[in-house]
Order: structure tokens, then sequence, then C-alpha cells
């Protein structure tokens, strides 16, 4: 059964974008993905998007997602939001994973804005309408510019806010204005998806988060949002504040890549990395324990020869 949701806050408030745990070899860890994602929840994370870029969805099969998402709602199903990601640039196949999704018991669905093939808003508006009609799940649409090459403007939004099943809409545009103006128009549930602008985007109407710094800093993720929530403006800022650079070291690069550089000296499950990712260099590495320090995140000591 799916935790309790609100139309608040459909998916819970903070969400971690879940890397996929890999073993030596390079196949799916389901045992290591059932510990990470209970580490996660337990840390105070309500929901969990699998399957996203920072499941590396470019490079697992359909069918390893599947087996993602069972196995993480047999980990904390009961305790937390289980969104899988099923975008693509292909309307269909994102329908197919959507529906395989579903057929799994995810809670949601995460769809991102087709990337590459550069559709105009009328198309974005197919897309998104076309998934959230293949199934009986919430959907959370996934508005990244940056790496799709295409907003989804504020009119886009405000038409698919009317669909029974869009919900939710993860930003990463970056634009705070436009951010503004969505939200007051629309009955979109809104999610920070840009770890920066976590604290910013709540003070213009976000609900939340979909962040990749939570597999690090979830109860200070937490604490900031309570914070704000409860009208303290001042201690959720100076939470932001403490982690200013560990939102700066974990995006100096690919954040899958940092992420499980950090989860590895942890000792929590992350793996290898699929090609065309690439492990951090020794310089990387070091820059990212002094970041992670200076934000209070203590990596295990290793020793770093440089090449």
């Amino acid at each position: 059964m799916a935790p309790t949701s609100t139309p608040q806050s459909p998916f819970g408030r903070v969400l971690t974008a879940m890397v996929t745990p890999l073993t030596a070899d390079g196949a799916l860890d389901i045992d290591g993905a059932q510990r990470l994602a209970t580490h996660l929840v337990d840390a105070g994370n309500d929901g969990l998007v699998l399957n996203g870029t920072t499941g590396e969805s470019p490079t697992t099969s359909d069918a390893e997602k599947t087996e993602l998402i069972r196995a993480v709602l047999d980990a904390v199903g009961d305790r937390a939001h289980i969104v899988a990601g099923v975008g693509t640039n292909d309307t269909r196949h994102s329908i197919e994973l959507a529906r395989a999704a579903e057929a799994a018991g995810a809670h949601g669905l995460l769809t991102v804005t087709p990337y590459y093939n550069k559709p105009p808003q009328e198309g974005l508006y197919r897309h998104f309408t076309a998934i959230a009609d293949s199934t009986g799940l919430p959907v959370m649409v996934y508005d990244i510019p940056g790496r799709s090459g295409v907003p989804i403007n504020t009119e886009t939004l405000v038409r698919l806010g009317e669909h029974p099943r869009i919900v939710a809409n993860k930003d990463a545009k970056g634009d705070l204005g436009r951010a503004s103006w969505a939200i007051a128009r629309s009955d979109l549930a809104w999610y920070s998806g840009d770890d920066m602008l976590n604290l910013p985007l709540l003070s213009v109407g976000a609900v939340g988060f979909v962040s990749v710094v939570g597999h690090l800093v979830t109860p200070e993720l937490r604490a900031l949002l309570e914070a704000h929530l409860s009208g303290d403006v001042q201690k959720a800022t100076e939470i932001h504040q403490r982690l200013l650079p560990v939102f700066t070291g974990m995006f100096r690069t690919q954040g899958v890549i940092t992420t499980k550089a950090a989860l590895d000296r942890l000792g929590l499950p992350g793996g290898p990395l699929r090609l065309p990712l690439v492990e951090l260099s020794a310089e990387e590495t070091v820059q990212l324990t002094i970041d992670l320090a200076a934000g209070g995140v203590q990596l295990q000591s290793t020793d770093f020869t440089t090449a």
C-alpha cells in the first residue's frame, strides 16, 4: 500500500533521486539497492525516485528498471512513495515503461521532457498527456531544459495541470520568475529539482524536493523544509548556507559520478558506473572530499596519488 499523500504533496516532501547500485561486474545490485533505499528512508526521505537520470536510466534496460522497482518496493514501499522514471524521447516507449512500472507496483511516474528531438510545445503537451492517459498513476513532469534542450513553457504547464493525473512538476529550469508564475496559475505541486535552489523555490511556493544531495544530507534537507514551513526563515537560511559547499561539490561534474564516489567512501551501495559515465579522477575526489567536509559531510580517509 502506498504511503498517505495529499494534493499539496502528492509524492511526499523530501525525495531522493536514487542511484542504481551496480555490482563490481556492472550488473544490477538488487541487494545493494534495497539496502540503499532502506538507508535513505531511515534518514528521512518520504519518497524515492527510481530510474531517473541519477539512476543511470539511459544505460539500464527496461527489464532492469522493472526489477529495480519491485525490489525497492519490497524493501520500503510501505514507508515511502516510490516514483518510477519513465521518461524517454519516444512517447510509445515511455508508455510501455509507464505500464510496466504500474504493473510492478510503483506509486507514481516521473516523465522528463523529451530530449534531443526538440518537440514544440504542442508536442510536449501531447507527449505528457498520452503517458498520463496510459495508466492510473499520478504523474510528475520534469522540466530540465539544460538536458532536454526544450523548456516547458508556463502556458503548457498550466494546460498539463488540468489533466487529472498530472499532479506535479519537478523544476530544474533555474528560473524563479517563471516558476512563480506557473505555481500561481496552476494546481501543480512544485518540487525543486535543483538542490542549490531548494530554499528559493520553497519561498515561491514549492512543496518539497527531488534531490541528489539527499543521498548524503537528507536530515539537513528535512530540517530546512520544516524550518521554512514553521516560518523560521532565519534557520532555513542558515541550513541552506551551511549546505552550499555540498551543493557546489556534488555538481562540479555529473551528479551520478560524485554521488557514487561519495557513497563508496561512506561504505554505502553504489558501485561502478556504466559508460559513457566514468569515475572521478584522484584530483576530483580530493576536491569532492574538501567540498563535502566544508558542508559537514566527512568521507572516509583515503590516500590518493596523481596519475
